[in-house]
């Protein structure tokens, strides 16, 4: 309980002040949307610039840690996918979007700040070898899917230019992509440059958690209940144990297991969300697991942490 409370409860907290804000009228949907945009397209890609910059890639680019986490990803995908479609009887493009959503974990907003109260921020080097691949891994796996799905009478080679086009107009990734550049070709910033970087790195995780509160108000749970069920349970519960079996076969060491498990234990991020709403597929269903999970993830979070070393 006092992991919960000092680990856990302070990042929905924020969360929480977010959408009572919203809710309350305090903050207009054009504040929340301007909050996100800042936070998403700005703030957040040059954290993640920042920390790929400074990865020791050669330490912390992990083949079983990555390996685990994302062998248990895609397996998730494969879960939500086909669940889908045998058990809810969702068409193939709807099957793929219900499958993203049991594939893309709030690594970041969530997996972050969670990871960084319960362990301190030298644990946090796992999160971001894991984060660097992310999005690329995420959106490559749902958008070929997806486009497959939709190229019934076309032909293949138009898929991977569209995969490409969609994924490189992602803030996330093109942050991510200059964050490799900076370190493997070993250019330093100029100490002011660096100092501004770290003034934006510092105002991403408040600004997108009080954000995604502020989002998360407009979402309403309503109809396919069974399947947002089943989403739920996909990526609270089978996407960490699957991860926390291949770790402890693997013989993840203790900070590697953590960053795997923890961030496998989050739930659908707001990019689900997204997805859905780009090729307007199981809309409801992204939008109401968002947030049912998130809620949930309040408990599921604290007894995966029990788990862990």
């Amino acid at each position: 309980m006092q992991t919960m409370i000092t680990v856990i409860l302070p990042v929905f907290l924020v969360i929480g002040f977010g959408y009572v804000a919203a809710w309350r009228g305090l903050f207009s949907e054009t504040n929340v949307d301007g909050l996100m945009r800042f936070a998403t397209n700005f703030a957040v890609p040059v954290l993640l610039f920042r920390a790929i910059a400074n990865l020791d890639l050669s330490a912390e680019f992990d083949l079983v840690l990555l390996g685990s986490y994302y062998a248990g990803a895609l397996l998730s995908f494969c879960a939500g996918l086909f669940g889908a479609r045998l058990f809810f009887g969702r068409d193939w493009e709807d099957a793929v979007a219900i499958g993203f959503i049991c594939l893309f974990s709030n690594s970041l907003l969530l997996g972050l700040p969670i990871t960084e109260r319960a362990f301190g921020p030298d644990a946090l080097s796992g999160n971001y070898a894991i984060i660097a691949v992310h999005s690329p891994f995420c959106y490559g796996v749902g958008i070929t899917a997806m486009e497959i799905m939709r190229a019934r009478g076309r032909s293949p080679a138009t898929i991977l230019p569209t995969v490409l086009k969609a994924m490189f107009r992602n803030a996330l990734i093109l942050g991510i992509s200059l964050g490799f550049v900076v370190n493997l070709s070993g250019i330093t910033l100029p100490e002011p440059a660096t100092v501004a970087v770290d003034l934006m790195a510092r105002a991403a995780l408040p600004a997108a958690l009080f954000g995604m509160g502020g989002v998360l108000y407009r979402y309403r749970p309503e109809g396919d209940l069974r399947t947002i069920a089943y989403c739920c349970a996909v990526s609270l519960v089978l996407h960490p144990a699957i991860v926390w079996v291949l770790g402890g076969f693997n013989g993840l060491g203790t900070d590697a297991m953590r960053s795997a498990v923890l961030t496998a234990s989050m739930p659908p991020g707001i990019n689900a969300y997204l997805f859905a709403t780009l090729y307007g597929r199981a809309e409801r269903t992204a939008a109401s697991t968002v947030l049912i999970a998130t809620a949930l993830a309040i408990l599921t979070i604290w007894l995966w942490l029990g788990t862990l070393p």
